[in-house]
């Protein structure tokens, strides 16, 4: 029987169930996007990822050189302002898009996904295993997908509550604000280990890699190059202080604003039972929403303002997202999917707007 397939725990209304014939349909439309796409992917891709790699260069040189003045307040201002975008352009634009390999087309070793290192305190290895892999595989899976609430959030209904999720409209603040540290000990499981469901022993050896990456990444920041700006070495500490807040706030931002909004739904594991092609379309389509907005807001997003299309094909260059953003809203719209796009301050808002309602025991 041609009977639509369910997915959902509460389904959004926006959204309506599609059969198994239209699934296939579905998916071919939206084969047919990427590859025509693909078809087009050469030089021009090329250019403008080397472009972003210079920006990034030359903004991190500006902005330590700008720091090495800094008991000038102007120029400790332009230093910050200049590390903390060379930091999002490099986490967003760059790291982010090269590790999920969509310049290794290119076989330049600078743009290579599976030996790119990200600057930040997590490991590029950790991140490839927590977000490419279980992230893009069972996306708002609930007990699969470890960043449906990254074990400490309860944003959605099916989740359980308890206690401590009173305080997290507190607790919140200071998340986005070391965001990176978070991104760092995710693939730790530090809940498996409380409750006993990993070892100390399996702990302390995912722990050394990530030690590792943090005592490198604080020693160049926050040791070296103070040292080297001797006099200097207080604005500069701070100066790269403050430029890593801006970049875990801004990630946190765009990320959050991607997964957590009104329309976003969390599925459960049953939805893996001989999932199609079509049927795992739909899922990133109904667990992924988009940024309106201008140029300068896709590009310091890493291109994340077009959440829907990166879960669609995260292994095609993120700066082609927004050609297909509008061939895959009218596919959605044929279909009777919810294509969930709006402003920064909109999506935001609703963010805000699931962190407290669920702090509480809402069931729906």
């Amino acid at each position: 029987m041609n009977m639509p397939v369910k997915t959902e725990y509460f389904k959004n209304p926006k959204n309506r169930d599609l059969t198994a014939a239209e699934l296939d349909a579905f998916a071919r439309e939206l084969d047919q996007i990427k590859q025509q796409v693909l078809d087009d992917i050469g030089e021009k891709d090329a250019e403008y990822i080397r472009r972003v790699y210079a920006s990034i260069r030359y903004s991190s040189a500006l902005g330590c050189a700008c720091l090495f003045l800094g008991w000038f307040p102007p120029a400790w201002l332009l230093g910050t302002g200049l590390l903390g975008f060379a930091k999002i352009m490099e986490n967003m634009e760059l790291g982010h898009n090269v590790i999920h390999g969509q310049y290794d087309w290119m076989n330049d070793p600078k743009f290579h996904g599976p030996s790119y290192e990200l600057n930040m305190v997590g490991t590029a290895a950790n991140w490839r295993q927590t977000h490419n892999y279980k992230h893009h595989t069972y996306t708002n899976i609930k007990g699969m997908d470890d960043d449906v609430g990254y074990g400490v959030f309860r944003l959605f209904p099916e989740q359980r509550w308890t206690k401590f999720t009173l305080i997290q409209p507190i607790y919140i603040l200071p998340f986005s604000l070391l965001f990176q540290w978070g991104v760092a000990i995710q693939s730790l499981e530090v809940g498996k280990v409380l409750y006993k469901r990993k070892t100390v022993a399996e702990f302390k050896r995912d722990w050394r890699s990530v030690q590792t990456k943090i005592t490198k990444q604080l020693f160049k920041d926050y040791v070296f190059f103070p040292l080297v700006a001797g006099p200097a070495a207080i604005p500069v500490f701070t100066g790269h202080l403050v430029a890593n807040g801006l970049r875990n706030i801004w990630t946190f931002s765009i990320i959050f604003c991607g997964h957590f909004t009104g329309d976003v739904e969390v599925f459960p594991k049953t939805v893996l039972e001989n999932e199609s092609r079509g049927h795992w379309y739909m899922r990133q389509i109904r667990g992924s929403s988009n940024l309106t907005g201008s140029e300068v807001l896709h590009i310091l997003s890493g291109h994340l303002s077009h959440q829907i299309e990166h879960h669609l094909f995260p292994d095609i260059p993120a700066r082609r997202y927004r050609q297909m953003g509008p061939k895959v809203q009218a596919v959605c719209e044929k279909y009777g999917l919810n294509y969930n796009s709006a402003s920064f301050a909109k999506q935001f808002g609703q963010v805000i707007g699931r962190i407290f309602k669920y702090s509480l025991p809402f069931k729906k």
